[in-house]
């Protein structure tokens, strides 16, 4: 019989979501010391959520503190909100102004929650973090979720061997359904709050609005890829992404009358060129700063399977490493991959590392 593993003193960070407060149950029914924290993210946490959008709010906190009392386990808040705009939404704002498209989950969970939170918790005596995200953890391994269609090991894959030994992820082996049910059963009353989605700190989810008041507008040109003609107008290159279909204002028809797509952001001449779809397809993707979650490359050359969103876009690859960049080709073409965006190399289920997303080569297309 597998002796049972020492119980351990652990920080469950809580949004005031059902995942978050599950988690921490399971983290106490395992015979664990458990202290819960939320995080203050919100420089107006007296702000109300939009339904599913929006976090860290006041409703957000007190649904956090309720679960914890009904948990039995002490609960406290710590205020991260400067560093949180520091590392994550000055980070974003900056990333669109280059072209780029970030994601600001992956950026918090590297910056925040297992740095910030987790280099605190560690000093204060704590032997690890628990979170509710959906993944799973395998002897230091951090592998896919069972439920694929909530899994989050891509916004996890930035952390580090030592980041992933003071983790712990309870809720990897359940479906989403599972967990409701069981925080219904528990009494707690986030059973049935929806989940947040898009990007917290932009509560109403309109990105290019929130850009423009960072950024102030400035209008520009939209340029298709072909004839080198003006075919509309923006006001800002960076409340655009690439691949992007809606939301161009256009005012000439392509020849053909095909849709049209963003095929390149332009931040230094505010200029967005369009073009037909299969001109963002591409075959190999160049990404930087490489990190590996065992703490090594596995090797110089490797097959994987590579995500190149948070959502989507799983293709077989072959990478190719150096000291600073990957190279994978792809084995089947990829449309719309964005710089900025992460690239997350799987074996099977198991996360190899990760990269990010600096330039794609487009088929057909001659550089």
């Amino acid at each position: 019989m597998t002796p049972a593993a020492a119980p351990l003193k652990v920080l469950a960070a809580m949004s005031g979501g059902v995942d978050s407060a599950v988690a921490a149950g399971r983290a106490v029914d395992a015979g664990h010391d458990v202290t819960g924290v939320h995080l203050a993210l919100s420089a107006a946490p007296q702000t109300l959520r939009h339904g599913a959008r929006g976090c860290c709010t006041l409703e957000d906190a007190n649904d956090a503190r309720r679960a914890a009392d009904v948990l039995g386990i002490p609960f406290y808040i710590w205020d991260l909100a400067e560093r949180f705009k520091a590392d994550v939404v000055d980070g974003f704002v900056s990333e669109y102004a280059a072209g780029r498209t970030p994601n600001p989950c992956l950026r918090c969970n590297e910056k925040i929650k297992f740095t910030a939170v987790l280099d605190r918790a560690l000093a204060l005596g704590f032997d690890a973090v628990v979170t509710g995200h959906h993944a799973r953890l395998d002897d230091g391994r951090l592998r896919r979720s069972v439920d694929m269609g909530k899994d989050q090991s891509y916004v996890l894959a930035v952390l580090t061997a030592r980041q992933l030994a003071h983790a712990q992820f309870p809720l990897g082996d359940s479906t989403k359904a599972q967990v409701r049910a069981e925080a219904a059963a528990r009494g707690l009353a986030v059973a049935d709050k929806p989940d947040s989605h898009d990007i917290c700190f932009i509560a109403d989810g309109d990105t290019r609005g929130f850009l423009a008041k960072q950024l102030g507008t400035r209008d520009g040109p939209i340029v298709d890829s072909a004839t080198g003609d003006v075919v509309g107008s923006h006001a800002g290159s960076f409340g655009y992404t690439v691949g992007q279909r809606r939301g161009l204002n256009l005012n000439r028809p392509s020849p053909e009358g095909e849709p049209r797509y963003v095929l390149s952001i332009q931040p230094k001449t505010n200029t967005l060129v369009v073009g037909p779809g299969e001109l963002l397809d591409a075959d190999e993707v160049t990404a930087q700063r490489p990190l590996w979650t065992s703490g090594t490359s596995p090797s110089d050359e490797f097959d994987c399977l590579v995500q190149l969103r948070a959502h989507g876009m799983v293709t077989p690859a072959t990478v190719r490493v150096t000291a600073d960049e990957v190279v994978a080709r792809l084995h089947s073409s990829q449309r719309g991959v964005a710089p900025g965006q992460a690239l997350v190399m799987y074996d099977d289920d198991v996360v190899v590392g990760s990269a990010t997303i600096a330039a794609a080569r487009r088929i057909g297309v001659i550089a």
